[in-house]
């Protein structure tokens, strides 16, 4: 293991956590994002996909997280595996992901999952449930014998990481932890930070 990688370390420890049985979707992590004047917003997301060139976040473009983010491109995420005693903090810039990719990841989801992106107007008020519901039946109805297609106002952004740290459980609290920032297109720099 390349332990300048933070990705790949990153990736390494959701997959241990994974399989050490972890009671929650490995894959969930909670996004910061922050409006034009600053106020914090905070929330739980799965992050499915994760590589090189970032971790992509998928939404409706229409919900309050996509509407920070499109005011202020910065966002964070944290990622905490108790059953490994690991946790990440990934910081960086956002942007909008290409169609093609948001087109890809909303084909690999459930078909359940796909009519309920188009059914829910995402962080908007709705008048109840039972109105939401009949709206999944009648998009049910309309899609019948046919693939979903992604809907206009939903996909993905990817956070570009400038600054990951790495926390790894230590007894007596004395943790270890790594910070890697971006430098430039070359190597991440890595240090060591007091627990």
């Amino acid at each position: 293991m390349n332990e300048t990688d933070p990705i790949a370390l990153f990736l390494d420890a959701r997959a241990r956590a994974v399989a050490a049985g972890s009671p929650f979707d490995g894959t969930a992590a909670v996004l910061a994002t922050a409006s034009l004047d600053a106020a914090p917003s905070v929330r739980w997301v799965l992050v499915k996909e994760v590589g090189p060139e970032g971790f992509h976040v998928y939404t409706s473009y229409g919900s309050r997280k996509a509407a920070e983010l499109e005011q202020n491109p910065r966002a964070a995420l944290a990622m905490h595996w108790p059953e490994i005693g690991e946790q990440y903090r990934v910081e960086g810039p956002v942007e909008r992901a290409s169609a093609e990719r948001s087109d890809a990841y909303f084909a690999s989801r459930p078909r359940e999952s796909q009519i309920g992106a188009w059914a829910s107007p995402q962080s908007q008020p709705i008048a109840s449930r039972d109105d939401l519901l009949a709206r999944v039946r009648e998009l049910e109805a309309r899609f019948e014998g046919s693939p979903v297609p992604r809907p206009p106002e939903w996909g993905g952004f990817v956070l570009r990481p400038l600054r990951i740290e790495r926390w790894v459980n230590g007894a007596a609290r004395l943790h270890d932890r790594w910070v890697f920032e971006r430098q430039g297109d070359g190597p991440w720099k890595v240090s060591r930070l007091a627990p």
